[in-house]
């Protein structure tokens, strides 16, 4: 019989809790990823783009938010902007932990980015300028296709840390595996099941993603180009 633990909504099983948990660890790692990789491939592409003002801003941002350690941008996030921005103080938690390790990811996604575009040889920018595309159409018809197809492997294993990343939401009271293995480990003294239990959904969700981002990878895949298949 599953173990019972009792909460303000009645009785529930210890597995629903444990479910529930990681439910909400996936919510965290899925949407921080898009964050990640919106603004991240965003950063990387203005540190090669011809503008020094552009470049300037992609550094600041990549070398400001890898240089602070996750678990501090979370408390920032968390107790620091919403005393200095009131509209923040309504904004839950979860979302700013969403924030917090998106924007921390960013800045190495923006860093493999960056090395996918210089990867290229310069003369296919040059090319798209030739036919008359303009910079933005040669980024996005010429230059980005192949880069991203270089740089699926290191993104994979970014999408594969993220969700263990994730675990430092348990220091702003988010529910996810890391605070239900503290939790159910207090209240049932059954450690070791407990922590099995989060390691193998934890290892369960970043293989879930390196098949997901294997499969794509070989879609996509260019024969001869690095990057195109492991």
């Amino acid at each position: 019989m599953v173990p019972r633990c009792f909460g303000s909504g009645g009785s529930i099983t210890y597995l629903d809790w444990l479910l529930s948990a990681w439910g909400w660890t996936l919510s965290v790692a899925v949407l921080a990823l898009i964050v990640a990789l919106v603004v991240g491939s965003l950063m990387g592409i203005l540190r090669t783009t011809p503008s020094k003002g552009l470049v300037a801003l992609g550094n600041a941002w990549t070398e400001l938010f890898r240089n602070i350690p996750l678990l501090v941008q979370v408390f920032l996030w968390y107790h620091v902007l919403p005393s200095l921005f009131t509209p923040l103080r309504e904004v839950p938690s979860f979302i700013l932990v969403v924030f917090a390790l998106g924007f921390f990811t960013s800045a190495r996604i923006a860093e493999q980015v960056k090395a996918g575009i210089q990867s290229l040889p310069t003369g296919q920018r040059y090319a798209g300028l030739a036919m008359g595309f303009t910079l933005p159409q040669t980024y996005r018809y010429v230059l980005l296709p192949m880069a991203f197809r270089i740089v699926i492997p290191p993104l994979t294993s970014e999408s594969m840390n993220i969700v263990k990343n994730s675990s430092v939401a348990f220091a702003v009271s988010i529910a996810e595996l890391t605070m239900f293995a503290m939790q159910a480990q207090e209240e049932t003294s059954r450690g070791i099941e407990v922590y099995l239990a989060v390691t193998g959904l934890y290892f369960v969700s970043a293989f879930a993603i390196n098949r997901i981002a294997l499969f794509i990878e070989q879609r996509v895949q260019v024969p001869g180009i690095l990057g195109g298949g492991r």
